[in-house]
């Protein structure tokens, strides 16, 4: 069930800009400029991704250019020091790198970026090496779907699947990717199991229910 849902290779980004660990600081914030991108993958050797380097990692520089800072704050932004004197991407890179593989779900990455806190992700293939990266607005091209194939999904795969050895009376209706279900129920447990799996179809902002059963009655 839930055969559509979208791994990152089918929303990743293939052409990729990258710099190597001995790339000096102005060609990184060149390369950022350019390509208009907050972060770059630092490679080593034929592209395995060794770390990351982003715009947040290339400010220390500008903010302690002329200042001292008192010692609580030198032990407190030691990492942030330790940026504003390098001078290459192996100095200024975070590393080990949060990356993603190409056959994970678009849920995994977006769980990915929320943890780490962070806005795009090298994709690699099984050796590490740079295969494309994903960004959150790469996650967000699953809400693009139109409401009718969200429909179809719903009504095949999970409407009449699960329900093949019955005659329900469901019917589906999307909006705006919100799926509305009304009808009745034979059975009142397979309501919440039935929201459960419409939610997990890509592209679904919400779900409403407006099904009744024969013992509890219409579902909000």
């Amino acid at each position: 069930m839930n055969s559509t849902q979208r791994t990152v290779s089918d929303v990743m980004t293939q052409t990729v800009v990258a710099v190597s660990r001995s790339a000096p600081y102005k060609e990184i914030a060149r390369t950022l400029a350019e390509w208009k991108v907050s972060a770059v993958p630092v490679l080593e050797g034929e592209g395995r991704v060794i770390g990351v380097v982003s715009e947040a990692d290339l400010l220390p520089k500008e903010e302690f250019k002329d200042s001292d800072p008192a010692r609580f704050d030198r032990l407190r932004r030691i990492d942030d020091l330790a940026k504003a004197a390098g001078s290459t991407a192996e100095d200024l890179m975070s590393t080990p790198a949060v990356t993603i593989h190409a056959y994970a779900t678009v849920a995994e990455a977006a769980r990915a970026m929320a943890r780490k806190g962070v806005k795009r992700l090298p994709v690699v293939d099984e050796e590490g090496m740079l295969a494309g990266i994903v960004s959150r607005s790469d996650l967000l091209k699953v809400y693009l779907r139109d409401d009718e194939e969200i429909a179809r999904e719903v009504r095949e795969e999970i409407v009449a699947r699960l329900f093949r050895n019955q005659e329900p009376t469901v019917e589906v209706h999307v909006t705006e990717g919100v799926v509305t279900l009304s009808g009745s129920l034979a059975d009142a447990s397979m309501v919440p199991l039935v929201a459960r799996l419409v939610r997990a179809v890509e592209g679904v902002v919400n779900v409403e229910l407006r099904l009744t059963t024969p013992a509890a009655g219409p579902q909000a």
